[in-house]
């Protein structure tokens, strides 16, 4: 800083305040100060910067799934995208940490409170929100992404309407004279999966039938094949997600089922997978991006102001294809 205080013809505490974004800075000295730093390489000490700024400049976004869930979940993969698109335009790095262990979750917690980040993104959580919990007892800026299992006050978090969302497919396929609707619902201990049940349960009319699966592809084959030795009467299924709706359909089709003539699918999510299958999958959208942008700023404003924000929960709506 010496050095480029000399080049600039500054002071070192001007040079510190360019490199702190000070607004106490005119914009003609900020100019020669930044072509001095570019001129001489310097690059700033970020451990130095941390004792005083008491932050990192970055945070983690904790993903409690296994990599390969991770790498085949387009879900997953549009919050990291969606994050790292709404970070590129700041200072701020960000930390992917995966969790898929009670150890896994010890180290992550002790690596949190070790204060290595400035806050903390959570996303696909299984279980009552014990860690959220903890973290913000600890003094931890959260946002979590979907509504947290058990006690969530005064926790932050973003989340599509889930219900509403499988309401609206339930509801549209009684509306195409569908008389036995099936699901194939999501996992039991996540909101999400808890959520889309209950949408479907609040809109079937007659007996419901309901077989599970966690929102991958092949639990999909497998929930579809149960209908199939089960409920083979059933006309029309909504699945809790994209990756188990196009796997139905296929399912359906070596079975020499017609989609939708024999049996109308709705999916979840309006994923790539939706537009992969075949037929093209009618689907409930949930705004994936925007729940990862909309995180991040959250995230990064509870960090300057110290505080959380209330829950947002983002609307969802049908796009119809060719599946139902």
């Amino acid at each position: 800083m010496e050095t480029v205080a000399a080049v600039a013809g500054v002071s070192r505490a001007t040079v510190s305040r360019v490199i702190n974004n000070s607004p106490k800075v005119s914009p003609q000295v900020r100019e020669v100060v930044e072509a001095a730093i570019a001129k001489t390489g310097y690059v700033p000490n970020r451990a130095a910067r941390t004792l005083v700024t008491r932050r990192t400049d970055s945070v983690a976004l904790v993903i409690q799934e296994p990599e390969t869930h991770l790498f085949g979940d387009p879900y997953l993969t549009g919050i990291v995208r969606s994050v790292s698109e709404e970070l590129s335009g700041t200072d701020t790095q960000l930390v992917l940490m995966m969790v898929r262990t009670s150890a896994d979750q010890q180290r992550l917690e002790r690596y949190l409170r070790g204060g290595h980040v400035d806050g903390a993104l959570l996303v696909s959580l299984h279980g009552d929100a014990m860690l959220p919990n903890r973290l913000v007892q600890a003094g931890i800026p959260v946002v979590v992404g979907g509504r947290p299992l058990g006690r969530a006050e005064g926790i932050t978090y973003v989340d599509a309407d889930n219900v509403g969302g499988a309401r609206l497919a339930t509801r549209y396929l009684h509306e195409r004279g569908r008389r036995r609707i099936a699901t194939i619902a999501g996992p039991q201990d996540m909101c999400a999966g808890i959520d889309r049940l209950k949408g479907y349960l609040d809109e079937v009319d007659g007996e419901p039938v309901v077989v599970h699966g966690d929102f991958t592809r092949d639990s999909g084959t497998a929930a579809m094949r149960e209908l199939l030795r089960t409920a083979d009467d059933v006309d029309a299924v909504f699945a809790a997600s994209d990756l188990m709706a196009a796997a139905a359909v296929s399912v359906l089709r070596e079975s020499g089922r017609r989609v939708p003539e024999d049996v109308a699918v709705v999916g979840f999510d309006d994923v790539e997978a939706a537009l992969w299958s075949d037929p093209p999958l009618t689907t409930v959208h949930q705004p994936v991006h925007e729940q990862g942008r909309r995180m991040t700023r959250l995230l990064l404003d509870h960090v300057v102001a110290g505080s959380g924000a209330e829950p947002v929960i983002l609307p969802t709506h049908l796009v119809t294809r060719a599946s139902a």
